[in-house]
């Protein structure tokens, strides 16, 4: 089964694809959907816009995304919360399952700590995907 990871931001909304038969995780494709609109709207249509070339592509079953975290500034958790919307409503709108993971929940299943660091995130996820870097 392909799922499709969803990291979402208004400026870059990153993105990953992996093959689970549900005892191993193989890596497809992962990046990155860059955003240079300056309204908030045409951020939002480009978000939506990547998402739905990604399903189209890669055909995943099941999504997971993101759940926003209380940032220090009310506007920022907003914004994360409008782009998060745009993700979701192009994976819905694909029919696709989508699960809401927090930061923290995400940490624990990939490095084994909810306060894990970028850093180790990565060096896990690079082991268990058998990835160089």
């Amino acid at each position: 089964m392909i799922i499709l990871g969803i990291d979402p931001g208004l400026r870059v909304t990153g993105f990953g694809l992996i093959e689970s038969d549900g005892r191993r995780a193989g890596y497809i494709a992962s990046g990155c959907i860059r955003n240079t609109g300056t309204e908030l709207p045409r951020r939002l249509r480009i978000i939506y816009e990547g998402v739905q070339e990604l399903i189209e592509r890669y055909r995943p079953r099941e999504a997971a995304i993101e759940n926003v975290f209380m940032q220090r500034n009310a506007s920022s958790a907003l914004k994360l919360g409008q782009a998060r919307g745009a993700a979701i409503c192009a994976m819905v709108v694909q029919g696709l399952p989508v699960h809401e993971y927090t930061p923290t929940q995400i940490k624990q299943s990939v490095v084994g700590t909810g306060a894990a660091d970028k850093e180790q995130v990565r060096h896990m996820v690079c082991a268990l995907l058998k990835l160089r870097g």
